[in-house]
């Protein structure tokens, strides 16, 4: 591999002579490790030419470095990094002088969120990783998943892998998505009603956008998905937070000025409380009597290994006014990054061109790749062997809280990859969750969940969809013993 010519400059007010300045720069890139061992350096024709000094000079400085065991030589090949330069093992940029940006007053709006606990690069290192989202690899069907993402780089699919669909979708993975997976879920959709996303956050935000404005009101849930919350303070909109009972959204509850109604019905996140059909109903009606949209996040309906999931909202809509979110990231991985939105055709016309202007479309050989993986039949395959592994894992959980004394908050009705969890109240479980770092246990902290200042310290999420069954039951002994301690 060849470095480019366009990684060396000189400095106007460079010290030393060219050949010394130019020694310099390579010894530089070597040491800092952005010229790896084996890479080979511009010819002497060429670098001369880009830096607009004689080739002599450039010999000059390579012959130095050279005798100097930086570079080495290759007959008429040319010059390499040698392999017995001093090239440290990773790279690191050098540092440069003080900025004098005063980000204070540069930024216009701040999105970093300090209450949320980032979740550990190395979690895959962790022995006990209650870790909630995460692909477990010994479920997933890399083989078969490989041989797609292999087809769809054919010469059959060239135009769907370098195409610029604009606007528009892989329609292989739109039939797919509308022919079997909303079936499923009670779902009849066209083509134009459905808009492939990245991921439910993607759609969540596309929502959002084209839904509320500054004098416009929403509803979200208390606890809820953190990160909806902090998208919807930043549009500038009214937001009411009502809090979840063990059957999710109360809809009695719900203010006369609500617009948008956000909801996650089938799994309630983070409570894993499933709405009764009931329920559902009467959010519908209530819904219909404020003439408000419903956005029904259904990020979790393919870990229903306890009993059919219930019907989604989306199916008992009669007027239009439910935008049904779905996701392949718990079904497959999180990083694929694809999900999908269905709602009425003005809707999803709207939602298309905000998108385009956005990130115009997820990458065809993405959607292409999917495409393949589900109609072949290897997702649903997937399906139920990540179901049985979950029960399992359920069933171990279940027996290792009721043996250690923890206190189960939610208990999900059809299944999940997770379960909501209350400490005493005197327990910080921020602090519990880095104290249990260290023994190589992560939970997930639950105040980020909820809404306000005076959040409950108390709660946390165990995820089982990563974590082996023989390593459940120490993994819980040991929380309940750092709670116990706490």
């Amino acid at each position: 591999m060849g470095i480019s010519v366009d990684t060396f400059f000189l400095e106007l007010n460079g010290q030393g002579t060219l050949q010394a300045q130019i020694q310099q720069m390579i010894a530089e890139g070597i040491l800092s490790g952005r010229f790896h061992v084996g890479e080979k350096l511009p010819s002497s024709r060429k670098l001369a030419a880009h830096l607009g000094v004689s080739r002599i000079t450039v010999t000059l400085a390579y012959t130095e470095l050279l005798a100097n065991d930086y570079l080495t030589a290759k007959g008429r090949s040319g010059y390499y990094v040698s392999h017995n330069a001093p090239v440290p093992p990773k790279y690191s940029p050098v540092q440069r002088g003080t900025e004098s940006v005063d980000w204070d007053k540069a930024l216009a709006r701040r999105f970093l969120d300090r209450n949320v606990l980032p979740k550990p690069s190395d979690w895959r290192e962790y022995r006990y990783p209650f870790i909630y989202g995460q692909a477990d690899r010994t479920l997933f069907d890399h083989a078969n998943w490989r041989l797609c993402a292999v087809r769809a780089l054919g010469h059959k699919d060239f135009d769907s892998l370098t195409g610029d669909y604009v606007d528009q979708d892989d329609p292989l993975l739109v039939e797919f998505i509308a022919r079997h997976t909303l079936p499923r879920r009670g779902i009849t959709a066209r083509p134009e009603e459905i808009l492939i996303t990245l991921g439910a956050q993607n759609a969540l935000w596309l929502a959002s956008r084209i839904l509320l404005t500054h004098n416009r009101s929403a509803v979200i849930e208390d606890p809820c998905y953190y990160a909806l919350r902090s998208l919807l303070n930043h549009w500038d909109c009214a937001v009411t937070p009502l809090s979840v009972d063990q059957n999710g959204l109360p809809p009695e509850a719900i203010p006369d000025d609500a617009d948008v109604i956000f909801t996650t019905p089938s799994h309630q996140s983070p409570t894993t409380a499933t709405m009764p059909i009931e329920r559902r109903n009467q959010l519908l009606d209530r819904a219909h009597e404020l003439d408000a949209m419903v956005v029904e996040d259904d990020y979790e309906f393919e870990m229903a290994f306890r009993g059919a999931p219930s019907p989604a909202l989306k199916s008992m809509d009669r007027d239009g006014r439910v935008i049904y979110v779905g996701s392949f990231s718990k079904s497959l991985f999180p990083g694929l990054r694809l999900g999908y939105m269905v709602g009425s055709e003005p809707f999803i016309r709207e939602a298309r061109a905000l998108r385009s202007l956005v990130l115009r479309h997820p990458p065809g050989h993405i959607q292409r790749t999917a495409a393949y993986f589900l109609s072949l039949g290897h997702y649903d395959a997937q399906i139920r062997r990540m179901s049985k592994a979950l029960q399992e894992r359920r069933t171990a959980m279940n027996s290792a809280i009721e043996e250690s004394g923890l206190t189960v908050a939610g208990r999900g009705v059809i299944g999940g990859s997770s379960m909501w969890m209350s400490a005493p109240e005197q327990v910080d479980t921020t602090q519990l969750a880095l104290k249990l770092q260290s023994q190589g246990v992560h939970i997930e902290p639950g105040a980020p969940f909820f809404s306000g200042r005076n959040r409950p310290q108390n709660f946390y999420r165990l995820g089982y969809s990563s974590i082996s069954t023989e390593r459940i039951a120490p993994g819980v002994k040991l929380i309940a013993d750092a709670i116990r301690t706490a």
